[in-house]
C-alpha cells in the first residue's frame, strides 16, 4: 500500500482489507427507491431530480461576487441570479444536493465505508488515478451543460416524463461509457 500523505492512502482495489463493510444494496431494491423518490420529488416539490444546476447557481453567485457587472451583462449568468422565486441560494437544486452529501455520508458511515483513500487499481499510478478521475469530472461537467442537465436531472427526471432528448442523452452516455472503457479498462485489472 502506498501513502501519498499521512492522512490519505491509495488502496488498490485488490488488496485484502482488515475491516469488512457492508453489502452493497440489491440494485434492483435501490432502483424501486430511487424511483419512489423520484415521484416523491415530483408530488411534493412539483420538481425532479438534479444537481448541475446547483453548481452553476454556485458559480454565479461566485462570480457575481468578483465582478457583478460582468454577472448583469452575462444572459446565462443573470438567469441564475434573478429567478422570482428569491435568492440564488434558495433554490430547490442546492437543498437537494446538501440533502445528497448529507444522505450519501450517514449512509456511507453507517455501512463502514467512510475513509480517507483513493481507490484504484493495482496497476494504476495514483498520480494517473486522480488526473483521470480529474479529466473525467471536468468532462462530465462540461457534457452536463451541452446536454442541459446532468445524468439525474436529463435521464432521471427528463426519462421519466418521457422526454426524448432525456432518452437520446442516456443512449448516448451508455454509448460513451461502453466505447471509452477498453481504453481504461486495464487501469482497474
Amino acid at each position: 500500500m502506498s501513502s501519498s500523505s499521512p492522512a490519505l492512502t491509495a488502496v488498490a482495489t485488490d488488496e485484502a482489507d482488515t475491516t469488512r463493510p457492508a453489502a452493497y444494496m440489491n440494485p434492483y431494491l435501490a432502483g424501486v427507491g430511487l424511483g419512489l423518490v423520484l415521484l416523491a420529488a415530483f408530488v411534493v416539490m412539483g420538481r425532479g431530480l438534479g444537481a448541475s444546476g446547483a453548481f452553476t447557481s454556485l458559480t454565479a453567485i461566485a462570480v457575481e461576487a468578483v465582478a457583478p457587472e460582468h454577472t448583469r451583462a452575462n444572459e446565462f449568468y443573470a438567469g441564475y441570479l434573478e429567478r422570482g422565486v428569491g435568492h440564488p441560494l434558495k433554490t430547490w437544486l442546492l437543498f437537494e444536493v446538501l440533502g445528497v452529501l448529507v444522505g450519501g455520508f450517514l449512509s456511507g458511515a453507517l455501512a463502514g465505508r467512510v475513509g480517507r483513500r483513493i481507490e484504484k487499481g493495482p496497476r494504476a499510478a495514483l498520480g494517473t488515478r486522480l488526473a483521470l478521475a480529474f479529466a473525467g469530472g471536468a468532462l462530465m461537467g462540461y457534457g452536463a451543460k451541452l446536454a442541459r442537465g446532468c445524468t439525474s436531472g436529463q435521464a432521471l427526471s427528463g426519462g421519466a416524463v418521457l422526454n426524448v432528448g432525456s432518452w437520446a442523452f442516456m443512449l448516448m452516455v451508455f454509448a460513451g461509457a461502453y466505447a471509452l472503457a477498453w481504453f481504461v479498462r486495464r487501469q482497474w485489472t
